[in-house]
């Protein structure tokens, strides 16, 4: 049995509605963003658009980690490393001067937030997961 399933469920549960929504808000508000940190809006709005549907993509499969906790250890360490990977590009974004600190609303807000439930979950789930590595597919 995975340990403190009940609250991996909820976190996944949480992470997935939030991703759907902010998904759905970036699709339909690309420029919210550079509105917000005061940046010039973009030519191709279009871009931040098709972010906003990858992350709202995620939204369903952390709905699914939800739905079956023991079997999301995958799904939630690409998450993860997204939500590590993202923050790095922000941050050589915000060091070179290319984007300013404000846009950090993004980084705290779809990353940061998630790292401890994330690990917590991802440390609980491996040994189960790690388990399953000998074992022929179905």
């Amino acid at each position: 049995m995975l340990p403190r399933r009940r609250l991996h469920r909820r976190t996944f549960l949480v992470a997935g509605i939030y991703n759907l929504v902010w998904g759905l808000w970036t699709g339909l508000d690309p420029q919210w963003l550079f509105r917000f940190a005061d940046m010039p809006e973009l030519n191709h709005p279009q871009v931040f658009a098709c972010l906003g549907m990858v992350i709202g993509v995620y939204g369903l499969l952390y709905l699914e980690v939800a739905r079956r906790p023991e079997h999301g250890f995958a799904i939630a360490a690409i998450g993860m490393s997204g939500k590590l990977l993202g923050p790095a590009g922000w941050l050589i974004a915000v060091l070179t001067g290319a984007w300013p600190i404000e846009t950090g609303l993004l980084i705290l807000t779809n990353d940061v937030i998630w790292w401890v439930p994330f690990g917590l979950y991802l440390r609980d789930a491996w040994p189960a997961w790690r388990a399953t590595w000998n074992q022929p597919a179905a």
